[in-house]
């Protein structure tokens, strides 16, 4: 359990730490790492993440944007009477 809260509030992960963190394989995070899809860095020749960039990287790729609903002022298109 304390290994848990101490993973929780780490901000530098390693890649098994970030890939639990996101719900993904470590291998897929690997590849994303590699392949410059996600904020990470290498320490030696590991890989680390910030959890803040991550934080940040996620609310990007979600589209979230404060403020701004997501349909907008958009009406319901009208169907043609046949």
């Amino acid at each position: 359990m304390a290994s848990a809260v101490h993973t929780m509030l780490r901000e530098v992960m390693d890649i098994r730490q970030a890939a639990e963190y996101l719900g993904i394989s470590a291998d897929t995070l690997y590849r994303y790492a590699s392949d410059g899809l996600i904020p990470a860095f290498k320490l030696g020749n590991r890989w680390r993440f910030k959890r803040s960039l991550l934080d940040g990287w996620m609310v990007e790729q979600s589209g979230a944007k404060t403020g701004i609903s997501v349909m907008g002022d958009r009406k319901k298109p009208v169907r043609r009477s046949s």
